[in-house]
């Protein structure tokens, strides 16, 4: 693993802790709060700048059905996160109080509630699409396994385990309104100030693994859908 990999990986583990801080407003305050979408801000940007070969990539060769879907869910994603920043900078009171904006205060309240939600699940789903690589980190550090069991261990484990976090997942994404606000049918998000951190961030876990898992194998099925067109099959 080379240094550059290492540094994106890094990025990325800070932008998933980053992204869990947010959401978890009602526990951290307005200030910290708006210095945790500062630093998003900032890894955002790194992260791109990190790949921006695949920007300069966009117009050249063919799509495929898993390119189409993952390009689509890139530009949603960043669609969702500039929308986040935008709107977190006009309603900021503490790290850009510097900057000359005025007004605007309700419509950012707005974008800042689609951002929120709608880059939570984009960026979760964008990390499923990634899930290969991840599972291949895990299973170098944890080992392959020996014998006929070590080999089914690391298909069968993770894919039944998925699907038990699945499953809860979308029960969290029922309980706690989602569509409500993905699509704006509420302007006021309710905050549990009470709930215990343990639990909600447990919830929130459960979210992005049911984005993980099921962009994981529909990025799986759409690669094999990929394969069977170039070979001349279906």
């Amino acid at each position: 693993m080379n240094g550059k990999v290492k540094i994106k990986i890094l990025v990325d583990l800070m932008m998933t802790v980053a992204l869990f801080l947010l959401m978890g407003y009602q526990f951290w305050g307005e200030r910290a709060h708006e210095w945790a979408g500062a630093a998003m801000l900032a890894l955002f940007l790194f992260h791109n700048f990190l790949n921006r070969s695949w920007y300069r990539a966009v117009g050249q060769g063919a799509y495929s059905p898993f390119r189409v879907f993952q390009t689509a869910v890139n530009a949603l994603a960043f669609l969702a996160m500039g929308l986040q920043m935008y709107s977190g900078i006009v309603m900021s009171r503490y790290v850009f109080d510097f900057l000359p904006v005025e007004g605007g205060m309700a419509a950012a309240r707005r974008l800042h509630i689609l951002g929120a939600y709608w880059g939570f699940l984009l960026m979760s789903v964008h990390l499923g699409m990634h899930w290969n690589y991840v599972l291949g980190m895990v299973s170098n550090l944890c080992g392959k396994g020996n014998g006929r069991d070590g080999r089914r261990f690391p298909a069968l484990v993770p894919a039944v385990a998925g699907a038990l976090v699945a499953f809860r997942g979308f029960l969290v994404f029922v309980e706690r309104d989602f569509l409500t606000y993905m699509f704006l049918r509420s302007e006021f998000v309710f905050l549990d100030y009470g709930e215990p951190k343990i639990l909600f961030y447990a919830d929130y876990l459960s979210l992005m693994g049911l984005c993980v898992f099921l962009s994981h194998y529909l990025s799986k099925w759409l690669k094999k859908m990929g394969k069977q067109r170039r070979g001349g099959v279906g």
